[in-house]
């Protein structure tokens, strides 16, 4: 069963793998519990993440012991002293960060889970982020020192390439004392938006490959830039954190998905989506959440491999992308669905929902923005929004009759009428109509 879940042309079995999946749960769900009830306590007494804290609680400055080399005795005194004459309360927590390992790779996760051991309260903690030569901060309360930023700027600085660890997060705490993140931010990626070619589709149909509104989510480098130095690139320039609230969730799309799939073409992009089809199924089989959860999970699966297998450009494999954030927000247990931005979904996660009149319509519809879009509407500027073609000619997607386009039926989840409805529910009817094609 697993294997024919998570096999790479599993999109057109997905509704079969998700009903085998559903009787093996349905079967064994209450094993999977007892196990888990049982597992926790013995986890708990020695996890890694209240070893991390405790060394905190010591000094501001934690090393792992593998990363020695790298952030030496000395170093690491030179930043304790350095974040002690900021009289913040920043933490420096250097561990490897690996798929697989207590916090899923995730420097999101394992902040949490610190800030958690460590009792709550305001604090900062600098991590190494996802990718090689990336750094990450974590902030409660949310933007308070605009840390996120203040990391994330580090990566694009001319003067830090090559920087070690000790210089990128020395610098990370200087910016962040200054409190001008997100301008330091703004500066270093102004001129990585350059507008990308356009490719034609297969259906003729001219596709483009994610010029950066401003400075996007296809983080970008030119091909020149070997293929690790462009996805760390692509990870870090669209993680424009929220002012308004915290998203993350354990199973929600890292931002870097959304970038490196506005910088590819329509083929890389059908890849990419494929590999999140198949991460989504991996992250199912899984779970241990309520059965509810994973049922939702697997129908999101299952929806996403149907409408995967027949996209024809662009606005449907962004629907793919839709359909995995709404699996992934049923697994995380999260009260509300994690919406993708309605104006382009590629943008990645949407920070808040806003009022918002189509040009020339009298209706006002409540959609879900990204920061970009946000700012750019408040600004009185236009977002840059996912075009499809109608009639020979490109069209903002939601200018489609909805009759003839489930994402401009529904804003790709923005404008669902209730709990009750869903994409993936949408799709299982038959409202995506390249089924009945």
């Amino acid at each position: 069963m697993c294997t024919d879940l998570l096999h790479p042309a599993g999109p057109r079995r997905a509704a079969v793998a998700a009903q085998r999946l559903r009787r093996a749960l349905a079967s064994g769900g209450a094993s999977v519990a007892l196990l888990c009830c049982t597992a926790a306590p013995a986890a708990a007494a020695e996890s890694p993440g209240q070893k991390i804290a405790d060394a905190l609680r010591r000094s501001p400055v934690h090393v792992d012991p593998s990363l020695a080399s790298a952030v030496d005795a000395e170093q690491q005194r030179e930043l304790a002293a350095r974040i002690r004459r900021t009289h913040l309360p920043i933490r420096v927590a250097l561990v490897p960060l690996v798929e697989g390992d207590s916090w899923g790779g995730k420097p999101e996760q394992l902040a949490e889970v610190v800030h958690d051991r460590m009792g709550g309260g305001p604090a900062i903690l600098i991590t190494l982020g996802e990718q090689p030569g990336d750094i990450s901060a974590r902030e409660w309360p949310s933007d308070a020192h605009q840390s996120f930023h203040a990391a994330a700027a580090v990566f694009f600085q001319k003067d830090m390439k090559g920087a070690g660890p000790a210089k990128r997060v020395a610098r990370a705490i200087d910016i962040i004392e200054a409190g001008n993140g997100d301008a330091v931010y703004e500066r270093a990626t102004a001129d990585l938006g350059a507008p990308a070619p356009t490719r034609t589709t297969a259906d003729g149909a001219g596709a483009k490959a994610a010029s950066g509104h401003g400075s996007p989510l296809v983080r970008l480098l030119s091909l020149a830039v070997g293929p690790v130095l462009l996805l760390a690139a692509v990870g870090l320039l669209l993680r424009r954190r929220s002012r308004l609230r915290d998203l993350s969730t354990p199973f929600a799309l890292p931002r870097s998905v959304f970038a490196a799939a506005r910088q590819a073409d329509e083929a890389g992009l059908r890849d990419r989506a494929a590999e999140e089809v198949v991460r989504l199924g991996e992250e199912a089989r899984t779970a241990q959440g309520a059965p509810a959860a994973v049922e939702r999970a697997l129908d999101a699966y299952a929806a996403a491999g149907t409408v995967l297998d027949r996209a024809r450009g662009v606005p449907d494999l962004a629907g793919v992308f839709a359909l995995v954030a709404e699996g992934r927000a049923a697994l995380s247990g999260a009260a509300e669905a994690l919406l993708l931005c309605f104006f382009h979904p590629l943008h990645g996660p949407a920070v808040r929902r806003i009022p918002w009149r189509p040009l020339g319509r009298r209706e006002q519809l409540r959609v879900a923005a990204c920061e970009t879009c946000l700012r750019a509407i408040r600004t009185r500027r236009a977002p840059e929004v996912l075009t499809d073609r109608q009639d020979g000619r490109p069209v903002p997607y939601f200018e489609v009759p909805a009759e003839d386009s489930l994402w401009a039926a529904t804003g790709y989840g923005s404008l669902l009428s209730g709990a009750d409805d869903s994409l993936a529910g949408r799709v299982q009817r038959g409202d995506f109509t390249r089924t009945r094609d």
